[in-house]
């Protein structure tokens, strides 16, 4: 979380607990249309189809992002498009389709052609989803009023799982996005925030803002005086992270080579310095190693949850 610059901690540092790159809604992806997910997302199964792959892209490529314009996700995604764009030869267009806890965003990509020309970036709240839209019950707890960026985000699963852990009561406020959560807190309306990192971080280096700590195992570089929360919650740590997928049955030739040119950017020193000014630390993954990932993700999230008792609003 954050506090703003005035804010005091409380109840013996409960409220000292900040956000690393956390961000806003849930990607719910359909049981019978699963998406393969490239470099830093995984492809599961693929069928391949064609055989110029070699060739692509051979004309501009959209990378939905079910979120609106200046968060996070549309930062990286633009980020990641840019170095494409630049590798490839070809635009890869940003499309920003904010709405329905991204369902929207999502179902574009699920229904396109499988063909590597639409891509959707994601996140963790891709894995939280899939236990969330099930049969939960909401608990709000009263105490040290926390915002994040809505029911069901990472923000707010964050907050969750800081509760059970350091065994303490915050109240959660669920705003539209960081902004708003943000301006709640500049305006008083709670005492701290779980923000995403590129929302925030301007704010916390020119003293708008007071980080107390960052989610993260370890400390952020971008905020080398911002402990993490799992140096006083012992095993304590929460990540954002972003990917990319395509439409099942997009040929592995295609989601190799997106996967090869995503992870060079990733070693890119000035993509990765980029990256690093918004808090992010790049790591590079193979289809199938990101396929692990996920799953143990989805499984952490599961149990957060499901203890927490939390349903869709």
């Amino acid at each position: 979380m954050v506090a703003d610059h005035q804010g005091r901690e409380r109840q013996g540092g409960i409220s000292r607990f900040v956000a690393d790159m956390l961000e806003r809604d849930a990607v719910k992806l359909p049981r019978r249309q699963f998406l393969h997910l490239a470099a830093g997302a995984a492809a599961l199964t693929a069928v391949s189809r064609i055989a110029s792959a070699q060739a692509y892209p051979t004309r501009p490529v959209r990378i939905i992002v079910g979120f609106a314009a200046g968060g996070g996700y549309d930062i990286i995604a633009r980020l990641i498009g840019q170095w494409l764009s630049e590798r490839l030869g070809q635009p890869f267009v940003i499309e920003n389709r904010p709405g329905a806890a991204t369902n929207i965003a999502t179902q574009v990509v699920v229904n396109a052609a499988p063909d590597g020309y639409t891509l959707l970036l994601i996140g963790p709240t891709n894995t939280i989803n899939t236990t969330f839209y099930r049969n939960l019950h909401f608990d709000f707890i009263r105490k040290v009023n926390a915002s994040s960026p809505g029911v069901g985000s990472i923000s707010h699963l964050a907050l969750e799982l800081f509760k059970m852990m350091a065994g303490v009561k915050l109240a959660h406020v669920p705003f539209g996005g960081n902004g708003p959560a943000l301006t709640a807190l500049f305006g008083g309306q709670v005492e701290v925030s779980v923000a995403s990192l590129p929302s925030s971080i301007e704010s916390i280096r020119t003293g708008k803002l007071h980080g107390l700590a960052v989610t993260t195992a370890m400390r952020a570089e971008a905020l080398p005086d911002v402990p993490a929360v799992g140096e006083f919650v012992s095993g304590y740590e929460v990540s954002a992270w972003y990917g990319m997928g395509t439409p099942t049955g997009t040929p592995p030739e295609v989601i190799d080579k997106i996967n090869k040119e995503i992870n060079a950017g990733l070693a890119d020193t000035k993509l990765k310095a980029r990256i690093a000014d918004f808090g992010g630390t790049p790591f590079a993954l193979s289809p199938a190693q990101f396929g692990k990932f996920i799953a143990e993700e989805t499984e952490k999230w599961r149990k957060v949850i499901r203890a927490a008792n939390i349903k869709p609003v």
